[in-house]
């Protein structure tokens, strides 16, 4: 749109000009091409800090769309010019949608194009692109530092294992290109270490040096990679030989148990710390037989702020612009959020780098982990296809009886599933409004509603499967309730746990007060036990360990 004859713009302008907020604001097609640009740049920053092979492989793409262009100009005026965003970046999918909200593919006629203007652009442009790519291309996997620090790490955690025996290694790259390249051009050299490789990424396109490894269901390269998780004795007793090393993009960041793992690493830091924690997350798992884990990160080769605020400046330039095109707020935002909390992931970024994290207590935890919860919803969904009738017909403070025999970091004691109500605002509840609070026999907090992952955790390992009452506990909780008759013993805890809660708000408002940024000091902190609901409770015998 940039290069169209001024007397040709407003046509082009009704065509390809998107209403949004309910026809309230216009996202011009400038300010679309505008982010696009602005984008590309950021993702070439991001493509080179994973790997040489991805950059190269985005300037060849830019190269060619450019001499495309030229080739055009150079035909008849009538020729249609036609531009698609998707085929014409490395974005991530996220990216692309937050800029091509209603739009379609661009057609214009060259001959309502100023063509000696962007001709000149275009020239300019290509000289550089080529140069930067004749400089990149000389450097092969051979005099790829970042590769070669790569293969040293494997070997020596192959050579000094953390956990006896276990050489497992997941490496993580936020671009298929990346993993491609590292698996090409590692697999013949890991296979002489004695060490079977596959690299999963997501488009089927999945390979393995281990034979009799279906390679196009991505299920069997991690059972493989993976057994004791994924039970493969269950499936193929006979089969001995496993992966050792799994090159992956972020199609199994989530919802995949591959903790047979016990080392990470991240070969590119995605922006957002999500993503990280994600990866982490397949290998740190409860029940894990690995006494440590590790995770190695791959930063970038440049100050972090300066990394992150790539991003601000560009985010920060298209909220300017939309404001001052619409008089409105920031119209590529149509989810109402805003479109990143730059000073957050800053400060969990630099956590991550400077310090051994706790990634159970990291501050601001339920943040970066909300986003995890793709097992729960899974089990979740298939027990509502099973038992839809039954759970929608469900009673308020519902409850049933577990024992830790079979898990002993799971404690004596009660959690809780309440659902606020009222208007008091919980800062680091993820799954609001309902609250999980896990407390000991005696009323003492064993795990806060801020962690409400780990203790679905615990709630799955004691009760998926376990589809039968434990006859022996129930008989032991009629005796002690009188049949239910008298549940005192669970009212007081019941009330105990609303105070915790209570307690719990209190701090996380005072210290989300003193934060950077920070926040206005709620004025209903004193919530009462009308505020929440008893949805429901499991109780959990046995002994602590």
């Amino acid at each position: 749109m940039k290069y169209v004859l001024p007397q040709k713009r407003r046509f082009y302008e009704e065509l390809y000009d998107t209403k949004v907020k309910d026809g309230k604001s216009t996202f011009k097609q400038t300010d679309r091409e505008f982010a696009v640009a602005a984008l590309m740049k950021v993702n070439l920053f991001k493509r080179l800090e994973s790997s040489i092979h991805s950059f190269n492989l985005t300037l060849n793409k830019l190269v060619g769309r450019i001499e495309q262009a030229l080739e055009l100009l150079s035909l008849h005026k009538q020729v249609m010019f036609q531009e698609n965003y998707d085929e014409a970046t490395d974005f991530d999918d996220d990216q692309l949608e937050a800029i091509t909200v209603g739009s379609e593919k661009v057609q214009i006629q060259l001959a309502d194009i100023d063509a000696l203007k962007w001709r000149g652009d275009l020239q300019y442009d290509l000289a550089i692109l080529r140069d930067l790519l004749n400089q990149s291309q000389a450097i092969t996997s051979s005099r790829d530092a970042k590769i070669n620090e790569l293969i040293a790490i494997i070997k020596n955690k192959v050579e000094n294992p953390i956990n006896q025996g276990n050489k497992k290694i997941i490496i993580f790259s936020a671009f298929a290109d990346t993993v491609k390249y590292l698996y090409e051009n590692l697999a013949e050299e890991l296979r002489g270490l004695g060490l079977h490789s596959a690299m999963v990424v997501g488009d089927g396109a999945n390979k393995s040096t281990l034979k009799g490894v279906r390679v196009k269901d991505i299920n069997d390269v991690l059972m493989n990679f993976s057994p004791k998780s994924k039970e493969r004795a269950k499936i193929e007793p006979k089969k001995t030989d496993e992966i050792d090393i799994l090159f992956a993009t972020d199609c199994i960041s989530e919802g995949q148990n591959l903790q047979d793992c016990d080392f990470l690493i991240n070969y590119d830091i995605h922006w957002n710390p999500v993503r990280v924690i994600q990866r982490f997350g397949r290998i740190d798992r409860i029940g894990s037989t690995n006494k440590e884990i590790q995770l190695v990160n791959f930063w970038p080769n440049m100050e972090l702020d300066e990394y992150i605020n790539l991003e601000e400046r560009v985010k920060g330039r298209m909220k300017i612009l939309n404001t001052s095109a619409s008089g409105e707020e920031d119209i590529l935002d149509t989810s109402g959020k805003d479109m990143n909390d730059l000073e957050f992931r800053r400060n969990q970024l630099k956590a991550l780098q400077t310090e051994v994290v706790n990634l159970e207590e990291v501050s601001g935890a339920i943040s970066i982990t909300d986003l995890t919860y793709t097992d729960f919803k899974s089990d979740l969904s298939g027990a509502l296809k099973q038992y839809k009738k039954q759970l929608g017909q469900a009673p308020k403070g519902i409850y049933a009886i577990t024992s830790n025999a079979d898990f002993k970091e799971a404690k004596p004691g009660v959690i809780f599933c309440f659902k606020q109500h009222g208007v008091f605002e919980m800062k680091n509840n993820s799954l609001a409004p309902y609250i999980l609070l896990y407390v000991t026999e005696q009323g003492q907090t064993l795990i806060h509603y801020t962690n409400a992952k780990k203790i679905l955790d615990i709630y799955r390992k004691l009760s998926l499967g376990q589809s039968e009452p434990l006859q022996d506990l129930v008989e032991q909780f009629n005796e002690e309730t009188n049949h239910a008759m008298d549940m005192s013993t669970y009212t007081d805890l019941m009330k105990k746990a609303v105070d915790i809660i209570k307690d719990k708000h209190e701090d996380t408002a005072f210290d989300s007060f003193f934060s950077i940024g920070g926040t206005s000091i709620q004025t209903n902190l004193d919530f009462e036990f009308d505020d929440v609901e008893l949805i429901s409770f499991l109780v959990i015998k046995g002994e602590s360990e």
